[in-house]
């Protein structure tokens, strides 16, 4: 049995931090939407209210029956959860006379397990418009700031169980005890034991996957990335030899990545078809420039290999995709009851088109946890500390069309900038390097020859997790380095710029 914290979502930017840190505290716990309907089981040890851009004020803000939830379990409410708990039992919140954002110092007023070793004035982070300005009956004021009179709070002895209230986010890194906090909560109020770990995930994983496949055989289309080499691993030591893995060559690879790959899963032992299909992709991106027209071409390209290949087995009753929590929660809309799970990037339109069932034993967690996981499970660095590499691959790092000597200039000169970058020891301090291709030509000077030839972007962004990136401030010998291994050793490039726009307002593939 596993213990569980369930995070209903009421729309907060923040939500997924919560999330982060429980698990980091060993918790296993999901996020639903605020409707969503909860389910007490004993495996249900307390219930998280997040944070949300409404008002509770506002005529449509978001509600929950939260009197109902502390009758059954603790509850820790956080900024939105908080004001909407005061409101609900009589309490008042109203506008504050300024926008509180930003850190301040926590001043406890009473202590309380949820406050247990926390200092008497820690930092924490506010982000929010509204304020409580008057606590309902019975409540006890457990903390407050230099700007604010309530920022922690507990309903007392009112009901089955506490209800906790923060007016700051505990979740987020400027709240320097925060995880502190939560892992309070958790331990001390919710009772939770801590014990959910990647050992614990994989056995769990294993024999659930055992009873839903059977005997069943599943196909699986593999990239190399580390989603989808985890959840091809943890199938294969489920039903072992029913897996059937198919990689597909789109011409679209790094150098030599094709080889590379497939080796490290014969290593693990996975059973893997290689398929060579460049010149089909180049084929289907000829003419094409606009990068909708070359995404479109080059998924319905990969979605026709795949099927032909997967025709060629027999009795396959599943589809495998390395889905992932963000994946899920992404498509989850705090806003209605409508519940639309996408459809994973790498084999968009797949199980439509095959008719298949899915299997997706990732889909309850963050990538940190799926390396995790990979690192239990034995995969190599190679894999798991790969950077995100885009489903299109090369496709849309070559702007405009898309031909086998672009590809080929691109991956001779992204092989020297990735090869640099280990050799720096930078590779693993940033989130996403790579080399663009641009279809800029400019006029150099090669010994007394003036040359007309192509220019290389270089990109490599810091992040946590893609939604924001600042550009990475490499050190000037590297890229000088860089750039003249490049123009030295790749007939056809004569120029080497680095991209130092951030995510936003740039995204981080140029495409």
């Amino acid at each position: 049995m596993t213990e569980k914290i369930l995070i209903l979502d009421f729309g907060s930017q923040y939500t997924q931090l919560i999330a982060r840190a429980v698990r980091e505290a060993n918790v296993y716990c999901e996020i639903v939407p605020y409707h969503h309907a909860v389910s007490f089981t004993k495996e249900l040890k307390g219930v998280i209210l997040s944070g949300s851009p409404f008002s509770v004020n506002d005529s449509k803000a978001p509600q929950a029956d939260i009197q109902s939830l502390a009758e059954k379990i603790p509850v820790l409410a956080v900024c939105y959860g908080a004001q909407l708990t005061a409101k609900h039992f009589g309490g008042v919140v109203e506008k504050s006379n300024a926008r509180e954002y930003g850190r301040a110092s926590f001043i406890i007023s009473t202590p309380d397990m949820l406050l247990s070793d926390i200092s008497a004035s820690s930092q924490v982070w506010m982000s929010h418009s509204d304020t409580i300005k008057k606590l309902p009956e019975g409540f006890e004021l457990l903390g407050k700031t230099e700007s604010i009179p309530v920022a922690a709070f507990s309903s007392g002895n009112l009901l089955p169980h506490k209800i906790y209230g923060l007016q700051f986010h505990p979740e987020v890194y400027h709240s320097t005890e925060g995880k502190k906090i939560l892992g309070n909560f958790l331990t001390h109020i919710c009772g939770c034991k801590g014990d959910w770990t990647a050992a614990h995930f994989i056995t769990d994983s294993i024999a659930s996957l055992r009873e839903q496949l059977g005997d069943r055989k599943v196909v699986m289309g593999l990239s190399g990335g580390v989603d989808s080499t985890v959840a091809a691993t943890l199938i294969h030591k489920a039903i072992g030899k029913n897996l059937f893995g198919i990689f597909v060559d789109n011409g679209l690879l790094r150098k030599n990545e094709f080889e590379e790959v497939l080796n490290i899963y014969q290593r693990l032992g996975l059973n893997v078809s290689g398929i060579d299909a460049s010149e089909y992709f180049y084929e289907k991106l000829s003419g094409k420039s606009l990068p909708e027209d070359k995404r479109k071409a080059i998924g319905g390209a990969f979605i026709d290999i795949f099927d032909r290949e997967a025709h060629q087995l027999n009795d396959i009753s599943y589809l495998g995709q390395g889905t992932i929590y963000p994946d899920v929660i992404e498509s989850v809309s705090v806003h209605g009851p409508s519940v639309t799970i996408k459809s994973h990037h790498n084999v968009g339109g797949l199980p439509e088109k095959m008719k298949l069932k899915l299997v997706e034993p990732l889909r309850t967690l963050f990538k940190d946890e799926v390396r995790k996981i990979g690192t239990e499970l034995g995969i190599p660095s190679e894999i798991l500390n790969r950077h995100p590499f885009p489903g299109p691959g090369l496709g849309i790092r070559i702007l405009g069309e898309v031909t086998k000597e672009k590809v080929n200039l691109l991956q001779a000169a992204d092989d020297i900038y990735i090869k640099l970058l280990k050799k720096y020891k930078i590779y693993n301090t940033i989130w996403q390097a790579g080399a663009i291709l641009l279809p800029v030509k400019s006029v150099g000077v090669m010994g007394d020859e003036r040359t007309y030839e192509y220019t290389v972007a270089l990109r490599a962004v810091t992040s946590v997790d893609g939604m924001t990136a600042d550009w990475a401030p490499l050190p000037y010998d590297f890229l000088a380095e860089v750039s003249n291994e490049i123009i030295n050793h790749v007939r056809g490039i004569n120029r080497v710029v680095y991209d130092i726009s951030s995510k936003p307002p740039a995204t981080i593939e140029w495409e």
